[in-house]
């Protein structure tokens, strides 16, 4: 049958690289979906330094080049196709994409998150015109510049750190009075001439013309607004899951993460999923890359045990 397999992949960043990786070396017919709409989000990042093994750091798109090799290496297809459908099909799964269909007997759903948006005035009206969710995409355009960073945990300070090798001024922005992200970073960013913090405040909105002028932040302590003179805004507050597609599908929670079990196991029989999109609470390519190798094992019983069934 043409466009079968015995597992598909939906996702091509480290999550499902590595559930690919699992797979195929046993063996199974794999392939790997990715949509180049929504692009792993490590290939949005510049380095990554607490990934075990690399104790200089790793570029990012380096990692990822690595995995795609090893999963091709044992013989997984990698393919761009937009997924739009799931549905069940006489025991199986088929894949509706943008382009074509696909059957398989077990899918495995790796297909991360996007950052989440705020919501406030002006966020939409300038997004591309100083309203950016990536720094290592857009960092070069804001050199001697002055930019506001949004957030507090590990992405808004490892992206402020990044805009700061271009930016002349920094203001991040957070709406308590302590960070989230881990000390190391903490560390960097308190020594850094270039960056200093708005504590316990909020983006209430973003100003401008053609483009980006300035923010009006709220302080929630002292209850008084305050505007920066700005030329770019980096919102780095949380992910908000691919998962779309999924709906009616299997169970997701209340923000849209992909409920499993201690398996990667969904509510589905034969579906799996693993990495950023699942409500597993740490989101880093570490615990990425260990729910995938589950992902991948358990993925593989499933197809082993359903061919035991189907061909004794």
């Amino acid at each position: 049958m043409d466009n079968f397999y015995d597992v598909i992949i939906i996702g091509r960043g480290p999550a499902g690289l590595t559930s690919a990786v699992y797979t195929a070396r046993s063996r199974l017919n794999t392939l790997v979906l990715g949509s180049q709409d929504l692009p792993s989000q490590l290939s949005l990042t510049d380095v990554v330094e607490n990934y075990p093994g690399f104790p200089q750091g790793i570029k990012a798109y380096q990692l990822l080049e690595r995995l795609e090799n090893q999963a091709e290496k044992f013989g997984a297809q990698l393919k761009y196709e937009k997924v739009e459908k799931i549905e069940r099909k006489e025991e199986k799964w088929q894949i509706i994409g943008r382009n074509q269909r696909y059957q398989t007997i077990s899918l495995i759903v790796a297909t991360g998150a996007k950052p989440k948006k705020l919501g406030v005035k002006g966020e939409e009206e300038f997004l591309g015109k100083g309203v950016s969710y990536c720094a290592v995409c857009d960092a070069p355009f804001f050199k001697d510049k002055n930019v506001v960073v949004i957030g507090g945990g590990n992405t808004a300070i490892e992206e402020a750190l990044y805009l700061a090798k271009f930016a002349k001024k920094i203001t991040l922005v957070h709406r308590r009075q302590m960070l989230r992200a881990t000390k190391i970073l903490q560390e960097r960013i308190f020594s850094h001439n270039k960056i200093e913090i708005e504590w316990n405040s909020l983006l209430k909105e973003i100003k401008g013309e053609d483009k980006v002028k300035s923010v009006k932040i709220w302080n929630i302590k002292e209850e008084r607004e305050k505007e920066i003179f700005c030329q770019g805004v980096f919102i780095f507050v949380g992910n908000t899951p691919n998962t779309e597609f999924l709906k009616g599908v299997v169970e997701l929670n209340q923000e849209g993460f992909v409920v499993v079990d201690k398996d990667m196991t969904t509510s589905q029989q034969g579906i799996f999923a693993c990495g950023d999109c699942t409500d597993v609470f740490l989101k880093q390519v570490a615990t990425a890359i260990g729910t995938a190798s589950l992902a991948g094992v358990k993925a593989k019983d499933y197809v082993e045990n359903y061919k035991g069934i189907a061909y004794k």
